[in-house]
């Protein structure tokens, strides 16, 4: 009975020659899907994500200023203004007694107060200072090399302005603090280099070799991250000659940062890349008679691609943290070196502080890099992560 019953079933096998690509069409979204490169799948998955692309556009127009600070600074980085030491920040306006002018600042007239001898800048309707826009004032060589006297904002012929106040010298803030993020930004990007390479190439001998080669770099980064951190920067700032030029200064500092970073980074690497060394295509990478090098760096780095972006957007923060915080003290860079860190110098007298709040604007600039770096970081980690 059973076998009758088989036999009733009836076959609906094709005769039809076999078409694999007639079996499933892809729609033309589907197949650039299926399709798309490492590179573009991470930047779908990056759009995704608002506040990283949000602090990767405040980064990018940071690193902007960094190239044309000559440009946007409304002031040479070493104007001086006598008569307007201590001065408050002046704001923008667009109308005057109801009437629309135009931007324009507002005069200053100034009184000494005799009681505590402290200057005293109160706003003067009378004075209508218009702001002038691609013009024409205090000359500066562009990067060194040309010299010119174009600026995007320019105070009015015979005025001031002083979006942000002036210093102890008479110097505008908001142009050193332009001037200041070319150092301060560039010292990060510097320093992870040399950083990184440290810590991949280090890292990396220590996760593929193994054994008495892993156990003496481990040594050697258990020694280093003894040290405190702070106390241990600051000697080595202290060793650096007083009569160094500001540019030895500067790559002084950054290859402290530098040499101070690559640890954490370095045991990432080691204990991703003994994981990772086991695995079967390595395996087959070595049978096929590939070097260490180009295993290493072609096979295991970029399986763990996502690490290396958090902890470059982790570190290039830490290292611009690391400058402020040894310029503030004294122990970094000096002047004539301009960065936000030697700015925040100025700022270190309370009553300094108390008295002039706005020598404290150069620290906005600071944390607004250092929450972007994170942001955008986070982002680029997700994006790279194959698991999500």
């Amino acid at each position: 009975m059973m076998e009758s019953r088989f036999r009733q079933l009836e076959h609906f096998v094709s005769k039809e020659p076999f078409d694999p690509f007639s079996v499933e069409k892809l729609t033309p979204e589907q197949e650039q899907f299926y399709l798309a490169s490492q590179w573009k799948l991470m930047w779908w998955k990056l759009k995704r994500h608002k506040l990283a692309l949000f602090s990767g556009l405040i980064l990018l127009v940071l690193y902007f200023s960094v190239a044309f600070a000559e440009i946007l600074a409304p002031y040479n980085l070493e104007t001086r203004d006598a008569k307007h030491i201590y001065a408050p920040p002046q704001m923008p306006h667009l109308f005057h007694e109801g009437e629309f002018v135009g931007p324009f600042v507002y005069g200053y007239k100034f009184t000494l107060n005799m009681t505590n001898l402290k200057r005293e800048y109160t706003a003067d309707p009378k004075k209508i200072q218009k702001l002038r826009f691609f013009c024409s004032a205090d000359k500066y060589n562009f990067w060194g090399l040309v010299e010119s006297s174009f600026h995007i904002v320019c105070p009015a012929k015979g005025g001031t302005a002083y979006f942000v106040g002036t210093d102890r010298l008479g110097r505008d803030l908001l142009s050193r603090t332009f001037y200041g993020a070319r150092i301060s930004l560039t010292i990060g990007l510097v320093g992870i280099i040399i950083s990184f390479t440290l810590g991949i190439v280090i890292g990396g001998i220590a996760g593929y070799y193994g054994g008495i080669v892993d156990n003496l770099i481990q040594r050697l980064i258990e020694i280093l991250r003894s040290f405190p951190e702070l106390p241990l920067w600051m000697a080595l700032s202290a060793i650096l000659p007083v009569t160094w030029s500001p540019l030895l200064v500067f790559l002084g500092i950054t290859v402290i940062l530098a040499l101070l970073d690559w640890t954490g980074l370095a045991r990432a690497v080691r204990s991703k890349l003994l994981s990772l060394r086991e695995e079967d295509y390595c395996t087959a990478a070595v049978m096929m008679g590939a070097k260490p090098k180009r295993i290493i760096f072609r096979h295991l780095l970029p399986g763990f691609l996502s690490h290396l972006i958090a902890s470059a957007s982790l570190s290039i923060p830490a290292m611009i943290l690391g400058e402020t915080a040894l310029s503030f003290l004294g122990l970094g860079l000096r002047p004539p070196v301009t960065s936000w860190g030697v700015l925040l110098n100025e700022a270190q007298n309370i009553n300094v502080v108390a008295l002039y709040p706005w020598l404290m604007f150069p620290v906005l600039p600071v944390i607004v890099t250092i929450l972007a770096f994170n942001f955008f970081g986070d982002g680029l980690r997700d994006a790279a992560d194959p698991y999500k």
